[in-house]
């Protein structure tokens, strides 16, 4: 888990590097040795941190060459996926899972609503929120119920909610962060989701669904918040060690 969050931290300081234009399109980034010494970092995590960049579409490794940074032309052919934080993307997910789930509600079978709730066992299995299975069966939970609606458009929209949840620069962290410091509350709500649908009554849930992403947009807020005090104090601490350093 620390090995991850260092890459994501990694990759989010070259991002801003890039749209700070310290690395402008076309250039190439510094080798993996050299980011090493800067981040304090194994070549492993440069590795993984420019892997998560060239899957964004930001940079483009080129064997036996090393990594170059996209020009906007490049980047526009190379990804769909837009510059989301962690606040936007659980606004859109609450707008639009909200009302899968409404749409969802009258339809669904006791065969699915079972299958649900076995999403729910896992996710709270191993002491919480936070490892890959808990996350995994999440991501089942919220896309199962999209394909209750066989709305083709609903479930490639919440499928791409996901994928932008998994792989956006600093969505990840944050979401994850959230699941392991409040799994009791994920629980409940969850469990009150399936309840919801078990009434087969489209606003019941819905309101259950807005009501899980409410509280996720307000601790995601105090998160952030906090991610953004550390990253003024980092900046703080880098620019007193250039401009003042001690004799």
């Amino acid at each position: 888990m620390a090995k991850e969050r260092l890459y994501h931290k990694i990759s989010y300081q070259i991002l801003e590097a890039i749209d700070a234009g310290i690395f402008p399109p076309g250039v190439r980034l510094p080798g993996e040795r050299e980011l090493g010494e800067k981040f304090g970092a194994s070549r492993v995590s440069i590795r993984e941190a420019l892997i998560s960049l060239e899957a964004q579409g930001r940079i483009e490794i080129k064997m036996g060459s090393g990594a170059y940074v996209l020009d906007d032309n490049k980047l526009l052919m190379r990804t769909a996926m837009p510059k989301v934080g962690p606040l936007e993307l659980t606004e859109a997910r609450s707008i639009i899972e909200s009302e899968a789930a409404a749409l969802a509600a009258p339809m669904i079978t006791d065969d699915t609503l079972d299958k649900l709730e076995g999403f729910v066992d896992i996710m709270l299995g191993d002491g919480g929120m936070g490892g890959p299975k808990q996350e995994e069966a999440d991501r089942a939970f919220h896309t199962t119920i999209a394909e209750v609606t066989n709305n083709a458009a609903l479930i490639f929209t919440i499928n791409n909610l996901w994928k932008m949840r998994s792989e956006a620069m600093k969505v990840p962290t944050l979401y994850r962060t959230v699941c392991e410091n409040d799994g009791v509350s994920l629980e409940k709500e969850h469990r009150a989701i399936l309840d919801a649908l078990r009434t087969r009554d489209p606003e019941t849930a819905r309101l259950a669904m807005k009501a899980h992403f409410k509280r996720m947009l307000r601790t995601l807020l105090v998160a952030s918040e906090k991610h953004a005090h550390q990253e003024a104090e980092r900046k703080a601490s880098e620019n007193r060690s250039r401009f003042l350093p001690e004799d």
